[in-house]
């Protein structure tokens, strides 16, 4: 009798891994920017390698498969017939996003600031977002409002502000909380990233201000609006003066909130008309809203609602960037595992030219994705000066554009490594592949991200000064980095003097040379020779073909590979 369901030849799970401590582009940046390199103090750090062994557990993936298998559910309306307009996530939803905000990946810069913190919060974002990442969307969110509530009246800001830095999470939508999660809520549906269009208006309820700042009534809708269970939204509305910023709780307050004691604690009006049916990022709900003469309060000026928000937006963005190299780092991962375990023809996968130049490949894109993403965030920590200030503001767009639209293609490269493994829902690429095209839609599409760098380049020259002084630190270092550098400073000069139409043709081009050259300039500083020399080579000089595992020759793939 044969035997036909003998198991051979199969990869073993990856799993019990400490992801943080194998993956040595992460480690390296985090030894040179994070806390301990610029003189802090380590009881501030997070302890990054908890955070590794947490992600790289089997309860953990476990868990990040059966969030995205059993997706968010709406609930308009109790069994009464009230309206309620709560989402239900899975259990492991919500043992994921607890973990991560017990971990600090979203507010500990803000909690315990100083040179570095970032990084290392930038870190514990990218470990848990490499596992799971539709949780890190609120995350986010939180993360990037603590800037923005700044803004805020001091009443609002001092019983906010704790609970976003607080550790704890509690999903349930009620008054008094310690902790909170924040979103946002800008574009509708007629105008989309044109958020100057939106037509939801604030009418000022009441002449004399609250302790929570001046109250408005919110009527109109949005059209994208994830994780509509956070706490508390800053929407955007057109105010009589104009587009202005308002904070939108789903709870609305007694106490400070309430001077006149007109209503006891109840819901806000925040009705969830439906969830969008997403390609990825399935654990994540995303819904369309509708907002009827509901209760915020004014964050910033009447009429600055975008320069009050743009922080949020400036740091949803790098968040974007680092998220995508969370998702190239599982790619690279589960890739690599798998030709190193995998048989084929007489050998292993990894042993074959070919295939080992496919995963070299990827994993040239995944380390320049990563040094990127911790460099931008060294320059938000609070010490940033105004140079470091300047260098962000173009190098968060140039990363948002180049680093997010190669999310897509890098995911499909590594799937198909895996054969027909890859392509089923038994293993985390399928999911990948569909997630790594959203951070590039998201707080900006290519087009929307590439005319920013337009917009820069008109209005703050100082910021095009201090990219290329830090771009310019490895000038030398390389003949073919030298080149392309001088070539893409001539096309800087050159769009410079363009019409507005004729400089928006080329804009694409301008944010993706500025990109590439500083990924050059960063891996040539501080990476190894064989990684920064395949880099250079193929990405700046164009050498080798334009598919992946085509490098140039002689690149040393070997020595690549020992890094993924």
């Amino acid at each position: 009798m044969i035997s036909t369901h003998e198991v051979a030849n199969q990869v073993p799970p990856r799993t019990d891994v400490d992801e943080y401590a194998v993956n040595a582009p992460l480690v390296e940046a985090v030894g040179r920017w994070g806390r301990a390199a610029q003189g802090g103090h380590p009881e501030a750090s997070v302890d990054l390698h908890a955070v590794g062994r947490a992600v790289g557990s089997p309860a953990f993936q476990r868990d990040a498969e059966l969030a995205n298998a059993r997706p968010p559910v709406l609930h308009t309306h109790d069994r009464q017939g009230r309206r309620i307009d709560e989402v239900e996530y899975d259990d492991a939803y919500h043992r994921v996003i607890a973990s991560a905000v017990a971990a600090g990946a979203h507010t500990s810069a803000a909690a315990d600031p100083g040179p570095g913190a970032n990084v290392e919060r930038a870190a514990a974002f990218l470990l848990f977002a490499q596992v799971e990442p539709g949780h890190a969307c609120p995350v986010s969110m939180t993360h990037a409002a603590v800037p923005v509530l700044e803004h805020a009246a001091s009443g609002l800001r001092d019983e906010w502000m704790p609970r976003l830095l607080s550790r704890d999470y509690d999903p349930v939508l009620r008054p008094g909380k310690s902790s909170a999660l924040v979103g946002m809520a800008m574009t509708e549906k007629q105008g989309g990233s044109d958020v100057r269009a939106n037509t939801t208006r604030a009418e000022r309820r009441r002449a004399a201000e609250t302790p929570w700042g001046a109250e408005y009534a919110l009527t109109g809708h949005k059209w994208f609006c994830s994780a509509p269970m956070s706490d508390a939204f800053l929407v955007l509305a057109q105010a009589p003066a104009g587009l202005s910023c308002f904070f939108v709780p789903r709870v609305l307050p007694g106490g400070a909130g309430d001077p006149d004691g007109e209503r006891e604690s109840d819901r806000n009006v925040f009705r969830i008309q439906r969830l969008k049916d997403k390609l990825g990022n399935r654990s994540n709900a995303s819904s369309e809203i509708e907002l009827d003469e509901t209760t915020g309060w004014l964050v910033g000026e009447e009429g600055r609602g975008v320069a009050t928000i743009v922080q949020m937006v400036t740091r949803t963005r790098l968040d974007c960037v680092i998220g995508t190299a969370a998702g190239m780092r599982q790619a690279v991962a589960e890739a690599a595992w798998h030709v190193r375990h995998r048989r084929a023809f007489g050998s292993l996968l990894v042993d074959r030219p070919a295939m080992a130049a496919v995963v070299a490949d990827l994993a040239l894109e995944s380390e320049a994705a990563t040094i990127t993403a911790m460099r931008l965030a060294r320059a938000y920590d609070d010490d940033a000066d105004a140079s470091q200030q300047a260098f962000r503001r173009l190098a968060t767009a140039v990363a948002k554009y180049q680093v997010c639209k190669r999310g897509a293609w890098h995911a499909a490269e590594a799937l198909e490594c895996l054969g027909g493994n890859g392509y089923t829902e038994a293993f985390p690429l399928a999911r990948r592949y569909r997630e790594q095209p959203l951070l590039a839609i998201w707080e900006g599409s290519g087009n929307v991200i590439a005319l920013d760098v337009l917009r820069v380049l008109a209005r703050e020259p100082e910021a095009f000064e201090a990219f290329f002084d830090e771009v310019g630190a490895a000038a030398g270092a390389s003949a073919v980095f030298d080149r392309a550098l001088a070539e893409t400073v001539a096309l800087v000069r050159e769009v410079s003097s363009m019409s507005t139409d004729a400089a928006a043709a080329v804009a694409r081009e301008l944010a993706e040379r500025l990109a590439l050259v500083l990924q050059g300039s960063l891996l040539l500083r501080y990476s190894t020779a064989p990684v920064a020399e395949a880099f250079v080579r193929s990405r700046l000089g164009r050498e080798g073909g334009t598919q992946v595992g085509a490098l140039p020759r002689g690149v040393d793939v070997g020595a690549i590979l020992s890094r993924a």
